[in-house]
């Protein structure tokens, strides 16, 4: 993402697009898609409905956006966890990046990609699809990763990778839930142990 701050202009008023944006993020990430209403976005943002629909469209694509500016900031761990090279290695790094991002004091707990359409609607139904597609997007590419290393010797042979992939994202997911209900980093950071110690030992040469 581009560090260049934008301005827009809405009749003879000037908003910074940027930090409206990082505020709206805020607010889904608090109160989830749903219960996040136009009227709280604009007295967050400290604009206008009008101006909101001039410079993002509708509240969904606004939505949208935090989510793209989430995942390239916020959220980036999924990616950063996924650039390592090992399936172990993303693994290890995806635990200890979620329960030191899930409980950073600097922003609300949790992840927006597991908590913004917890509780949304048939009418939010698309909000839920992209949502899931990312947190499947993850898991997908974790699981290619762990039968990779399969194939290649590193786990041992017939290890179930999309049982090992959707295992690990449900720790995550549940350490996501663990932060939104108030505990600290040093306790998520041991259930990153406990979770890793499931980890299939490597096979041993003969």
């Amino acid at each position: 993402m581009s560090t260049a701050r934008s301005t827009a202009r809405v009749g003879r008023r000037a908003f910074d697009r940027d930090q409206a944006l990082e505020t709206a993020l805020r607010e889904f990430w608090l109160h989830g898609y749903e219960t996040t209403s136009v009227s709280s976005l604009t007295r967050a943002m400290g604009i206008n409905p009008p101006s909101l629909y001039a410079a993002f469209g509708d509240k969904r694509q606004l939505f949208s956006e935090c989510v793209r500016l989430y995942s390239e900031t916020h959220g980036s761990y999924g990616a950063r966890a996924l650039a390592e090279p090992t399936a172990r290695g993303a693994v290890e790094t995806l635990l200890r990046l979620a329960a030191a991002g899930y409980t950073d004091p600097g922003h609300p707990p949790g992840c927006l990609v597991v908590n913004g359409a917890t509780n949304c609607t048939p009418a939010a139904a698309d909000v839920k699809d992209e949502l899931r597609a990312l947190r499947e997007g993850t898991k997908l590419a974790l699981q290619q990763k762990i039968a990779a290393d399969t194939e290649a010797g590193l786990l041992p042979e017939g290890a179930d990778a999309a049982a090992l992939a959707t295992f690990y994202a449900a720790v995550v997911q549940g350490m996501c839930s663990q932060a939104c209900d108030g505990v600290g980093r040093e306790v998520l950071d041991r259930v990153a142990d406990t979770a890793l110690a499931a980890w299939p030992a490597a096979p041993t040469a003969h």
